[in-house]
């Protein structure tokens, strides 16, 4: 895509309010957040739940509230929820947000493609979960948003696409830096890349201190940008300041703009995405 995809990853699972105060965790805070970042040019919002405790939540009740927020004032911007499956490891759990309906319904949802550990916790991802994942995904015409930490993540998708799970065109988020998995380099990024399936639309993320560089080499290298509080809390590597998702943006839209980048509006996406 010749413009660029700003994908907004607000809150996470992990950032709390204890860690960073700029964390939005209500879904009253998250939808204010969600809709100010469009003036940064934001097409896609990635949205993890929390409950009234600030602790992460599976409950469609709770998105369904995110999303009718959102909705409320634009029914443009692409909405893509979690099914992570760092905090739980039921199948019902995990897919509840993809039952909600109408005006309610996202537009995706995230499909990580193998499991992964993180530096403190795991994410299981059997494959049969995945696999389910995906049918769940496809039977209510959900978008996957697959998130693909190593290079044979971008393997397990094609198996997907053969036994007709995912369907082009295909979104994946590449998410570099994890310490157990493809390091935040760019000979890294170009080999997964290169292992794209065909009819591909692709955005680069990175953990921490890796954030930043990998949004470049992506909006460098023809991608999108994955950016939020979710992947990274902190403005620079020397940490002395704490981020706000619109310090992160606003960098973001000011790079891309000396990079004579257009962002892409969710219109945009949605055509190239056949949403």
């Amino acid at each position: 895509m010749k413009k660029l995809i700003i994908n907004f990853t607000p809150s996470g699972m992990i950032p709390t309010k204890q860690m960073t105060p700029h964390v939005p965790v209500s879904p009253e805070e998250i939808i204010s957040e969600a809709l100010d970042s469009r003036q940064f040019g934001v097409s896609m919002i990635h949205l993890h739940a929390r409950d009234k405790d600030g602790k992460p939540t599976y409950k469609k009740d709770i998105y369904k509230q995110i999303v009718k927020g959102i909705r409320d004032v634009d029914k443009d911007i692409i909405i893509c929820l979690s099914t992570s499956g760092r905090s739980w490891s039921e199948f019902e759990k995990r897919s509840e947000c993809l039952e909600l309906q109408g005006s309610h319904k996202p537009d995706m949802g995230s499909l990580t493609l193998s499991s992964l550990n993180f530096n403190k916790q795991a994410s299981v991802n059997s494959p049969e979960m995945i696999q389910m994942l995906a049918k769940k995904m496809l039977d209510n015409n959900i978008k996957p948003e697959l998130e693909a930490f190593d290079v044979g993540m971008i393997n397990y998708a094609k198996y997907l696409h053969k036994k007709g799970l995912i369907n082009p065109p295909f979104y994946f988020n590449l998410i570099l830096g994890n310490i157990a998995c493809a390091q935040a380099n760019i000979l890294n990024l170009g080999l997964m890349v290169n292992e794209l399936p065909d009819d591909s639309i692709w955005s680069v993320g990175g953990i921490g201190d890796a954030q930043l560089p990998m949004n470049v080499h992506g909006m460098t290298s023809g991608g999108g940008v994955r950016i939020g509080i979710e992947d990274n809390i902190w403005f620079t590597p020397k940490r002395k300041k704490l981020a706000t998702n619109f310090d992160l943006l606003k960098r973001i839209k000011n790079i891309a703009d000396a990079l004579d980048l257009e962002p892409a509006t969710p219109q945009e996406v949605r055509n190239v995405l056949r949403l």
